[in-house]
């Protein structure tokens, strides 16, 4: 039996994208580095190839610090390996095959036990080389912003913050004009602490907030809930205060907490005070914290629970004839009607 040819005349050529990146790794990116991990996988169509990242650069239209900045960030969500020479230059890119982060249909939980607290600890660690402080120092768009974070500062940075203004940068993927958003937005809410700056910054990662509109919409999402909130507490015709709004972010952001939840504590914060005291919500929601509430089920089942335990005691206690110490002698029987005759007939 002759062999047979199969053609196809198109010749089209394809760049496969997996799914799972597609559903886990996408949203949370930098569209820049987005355009870095497609370019790596139509480049590896014809692997092994070596290419500069000047050559890459060029064919994306962004630089060559952005380029690597992408690759470092795609490298910490493990898609893919880098290995350096030893002056610190970069001479090969392992990609790795993506792997899912969540189970279909389950949600991300920003309560989930453990795993914000090991990113951030992992954000944290990251340290830079002093050649790349260096390096970075020397960069026109690094001096132009580290003057515009002394003019928002109102001060000469400290060696310290020029650190950690570099690692927002280097460490955390976030572009120049999100760095200067994220100093402008901590200073407009009469925050200047480079640690209050951090705190943000480290939050916004974990929210994968990488570009400006990013962190503008999680604003003004977050201040949506705020007037939610207030108006549970029956606040209205003002803004929230500073120690509010600090309550309100360890309510939705540390704790978890859904907006129903929330309400939840304010309705019974109202009805048990007669008044808006957020102290009280607090407390209320640290203890159902502490009780790991997730939902208005869990709820329903401690209000059970503590109702139970309040009729328990309440209940009158049963006692035996022998524990009454006048019910200790033998009881006598009498007939009154007899008695009663003999009496009569004395």
């Amino acid at each position: 039996m002759g062999m047979i040819t199969l053609r196809n005349p198109s010749r089209q050529e394809a760049t496969l994208l997996s799914n799972i990146f597609i559903d886990d790794y996408m949203p949370e990116a930098n569209g820049e580095f987005v355009k870095v991990y497609i370019y790596l996988l139509r480049t590896l169509s014809n692997s092994p190839v070596s290419f500069s990242l000047e050559e890459m650069a060029d064919r994306l239209l962004c630089t060559e610090r952005d380029i690597l900045r992408g690759l470092k960030y795609w490298s910490r969500q493990d898609l893919l390996t880098l290995d350096f020479a030893d002056d610190k230059t970069l001479t090969g890119i392992t990609l790795l095959e993506p792997r899912q982060k969540t189970a279909p249909g389950e949600e991300k939980s920003a309560a989930a036990p453990g795993t914000g607290e090991s990113r951030t600890s992992s954000l944290k660690s990251f340290s830079l080389t002093p050649d790349r402080v260096k390096e970075l120092k020397q960069n026109e768009d690094m001096i132009q912003l580290l003057y515009i974070a002394e003019q928002y500062l109102g001060k000469t940075l400290s060696p310290t913050e020029i650190q950690k203004i570099l690692f927002f940068y280097d460490g955390l993927g976030f572009s120049t004009d999100l760095i200067e958003y994220l100093i402008e937005y901590c200073v407009s809410r009469s925050h200047k602490s480079i640690r209050y700056i951090e705190t943000v910054a480290l939050a916004w990662a974990e929210e994968g907030i990488s570009s400006v509109s990013d962190a503008k919409k999680a604003n003004a999402r977050y201040s949506r809930e705020y007037y939610a909130i207030l108006k549970a507490l029956g606040i209205t015709n003002r803004s929230p205060v500073e120690t509010e709004i600090t309550l309100m972010d360890t309510w939705l952001k540390t704790y978890g907490f859904s907006m129903e939840i929330i309400q939840e504590a304010c309705s019974r914060t109202v009805l048990q005070t007669g008044q808006a005291s957020f102290q009280y919500t607090d407390k209320i929601l640290e203890g159902w914290k502490k009780k790991q509430v997730t939902s208005l089920e869990d709820i329903r089942s401690l209000d059970a629970e503590h109702k139970k335990r309040r009729q328990d005691k309440k209940a009158p206690k049963q006692t035996s004839s022998s524990s009454n110490r006048f019910n200790n002698f033998q009881q006598r029987e009498y007939d009154f009607e007899e008695y009663e005759k003999r009496l009569l007939n004395q």
